[in-house]
């Protein structure tokens, strides 16, 4: 999947630069060098000013008011979740609901499909490079079901063991919950493939796209999921909002997680009943400022284009490790032909947070640690790794004091 220059879309990573104020300011006298978009991406100044508009010009809760300021912000709102429709390529708005984030989707699916759903002994198939959101909640699910819970392995390179998979699969399995791209180590996994295998064993899926939605073009019809989660935080939005996709009929049939306002359409003593989707899931007041600037993030992305995006981003990763590789005491974690623009590695003589401090007095700004994917570090037997991630806003130069710092730490540890 490398992408020369020359046949690359074009992308002015140092236009963009400037459409990021965090990126005026210097670090330890240093420009800021941030390579830890794939934790949370920094925001450009279109969705910080979309969201303080909302507090300056029209702020109200939605969905309830008759007055001006409450429709304006309703309409603004909801929007925003047309704006989702089309981005993810959903077949209904109704479909597509907002949470605060993948973690509370995953748990959200795990709770009102699982507890509805699940029986003892029923499976649940998850891979070996899950992030921990996408592990716990079914462990939780599990224990109380009495459900098990299998593990797809991975080779030396983090690719999935896909003939493994294939022998998990059983008439037992009822959900299928994968990463579409790891957060630890930046395999692409083959997403498409696993879910036409899930669906032959009549079990249901759940894609927890958290780390692509920044990266590549989302098509959930094209891929059948039956649900897909992703946050507007890693995707150059704010904070506290995400998208929950789920298939009208599963959703449909699924109880409510949460009960509160707007969730319900009669209240009595006696009993409620449960408003529509997408409604049914979106008890209490949301971020609505959040989700209007998500909305600004969405048309944001798509102006710059993900062609160009990706062509990009694939660009400073091959530059990275190939700069990375002439140092001896790098190796690499997580090699996978198929990689997002994110890398993961140790170094032999230095250990991963003493890496990120000394990179961080040269205004390089990394992830050191397990990255919530424990199980992972565990099948590489290390307790954590180095985590360099590109975002639309990095550069070759970017890279350069990467490298440079990288140089620093060898010169200290030897």
């Amino acid at each position: 999947m490398t992408v020369t220059e020359e046949s690359a879309p074009r992308l002015d990573a140092e236009k963009i630069r400037k459409d990021f104020p965090i990126f005026e300011q210097t670090v330890y006298g240093k420009p800021l060098t941030f390579l830890d978009s794939a934790a949370s991406a920094q925001k450009p100044s279109v969705v910080i000013e979309a969201e303080k508009a909302v507090y300056e010009t029209t702020y109200a809760n939605i969905h309830r008011g008759v007055y001006k300021f409450s429709q304006d912000a309703t309409e603004a709102y909801e929007e925003t979740r047309l704006k989702v429709q089309k981005f993810i390529n959903a077949s209904s708005h109704k479909e597509c609901i907002f949470v605060r984030g993948a973690t509370e989707g995953i748990n959200l699916v795990s709770q009102a499909w699982g507890r509805s759903t699940l029986q003892a002994g029923d499976e649940i198939i998850l891979t070996t490079i899950e992030h921990h959101s996408n592990i716990v909640p079914w462990q939780i699910l599990a224990a109380e079901k009495g459900a098990v819970i299998k593990v797809i392995p991975v080779d030396e390179t983090a690719t999935l063991d896909m003939d493994a998979y294939r022998r998990l699969l059983s008439d037992k399995t009822k959900m299928v919950a994968v990463g579409h791209i790891s957060n630890s180590v930046g395999t692409i996994n083959p997403v498409k493939e696993i879910i036409d295998l899930a669906h032959a064993h009549g079990a249901l899926t759940l894609i927890d796209g958290c780390q692509a939605a920044p990266h590549m073009q989302i098509d959930v019809q094209a891929l059948d999921a039956d649900f897909y989660v992703f946050s507007a935080h890693k995707m150059y939005g704010p904070t506290g909002v995400g998208i929950l996709y789920g298939k009208e009929a599963l959703l449909d049939a699924m109880p409510p997680w949460h009960g509160g306002g707007d969730m319900i359409s009669t209240v009595s003593f006696e009993g409620s009943t449960w408003n529509d989707l997408p409604y049914k899931f979106e008890a209490g007041t949301p971020n609505i400022a959040g989700g209007i600037a998500m909305g600004a993030a969405i048309d944001y992305l798509l102006d710059i284009g993900y062609e160009a995006i990706q062509a990009h981003e694939d660009m400073l990763r091959d530059y990275a490790m190939e700069k990375m590789a002439g140092l001896n005491s790098v190796r690499f974690i997580g090699t996978s032909a198929h990689k997002t623009a994110l890398i993961s590695f140790v170094m032999e003589t230095a250990h991963p947070h003493d890496i990120g401090t000394i990179l961080d007095r040269q205004g390089v700004a990394v992830r050191a640690g397990h990255h919530c994917a424990q199980p992972a570090m565990d099948f590489f037997e290390i307790p954590g790794t180095v985590r360099a991630s590109f975002g639309i806003y990095n550069t070759k130069e970017d890279v350069d004091r990467f490298i440079a710092g990288l140089q620093k730490v060898m010169d200290l540890f030897g």
